[in-house]
């Protein structure tokens, strides 16, 4: 088994590296730029991190006009990062380009680093969608894609826990992409609220 890891430099996906480097499960880190306003910052991360955990070296698919034509608030700064966070098609784009990435290597599988469905805010979160897009991926690719959901069953600070357990540090997960987090975005909420703030 080998899989596309849609990474960001964040702790969730930066998280499924690392479990699938200690089961020795080849993986493939992809980092997509839609165009988010934290492109910049979550690359330099996200190479930076890949490096010091010694996982594969990921690769940069450029995507960035789907978030010049599809704006809110994580590709805007106009709009509000908390409450224009939905970007539509995203998650669907995420999945398609990870599962043509695994066609072209030969991989099995796609992983995403959603939580537990408890927590979803937006329809492209949730288990219905995952199994739909699996479908139409197959369709559309003549053969079955696996979609992982590694951390499916886990809520933020569960995955707090288990990364300091795995020594996972470095990451960043903010929506604004400066230097600091901004302690707003839906992101940074998760932490806060996970940390009991």
């Amino acid at each position: 088994m080998s899989f596309v890891n849609l990474v960001s430099g964040g702790l969730d996906s930066t998280l499924i590296g690392v479990m699938a480097k200690n089961d020795t499960i080849e993986h493939f880190p992809l980092f997509i730029d839609y165009g988010q306003r934290a492109a910049s910052k979550e690359w330099e991360t996200c190479v930076a991190v890949h490096k010091q955990l010694d996982l594969p070296e990921p690769t940069r698919m450029d995507l960035s006009g789907f978030g010049r034509v599809i704006i809110s608030g994580l590709t805007n700064s106009d709009l509000d990062v908390k409450n224009d966070a939905f970007t539509p098609g995203r998650n669907l784009m995420f999945l398609l380009m990870g599962s043509a990435y695994a066609y072209q290597l030969g991989a099995s599988s796609v992983a995403i680093g959603l939580l537990s469905e408890q927590f979803s805010l937006f329809p492209d979160q949730c288990s219905h969608f995952i199994a739909q897009a699996e479908s139409t991926i197959e369709t559309a690719m003549g053969r079955r894609i696996k979609i992982l959901t590694p951390l499916f069953d886990f809520g933020k600070a569960d995955v707090v826990s288990l990364a300091q357990e795995k020594g996972v540090g470095g990451t960043y997960s903010c929506h604004t992409g400066e230097a600091q987090p901004c302690g707003q975005c839906i992101s940074c909420m998760e932490f806060q609220f996970n940390k009991g703030e």
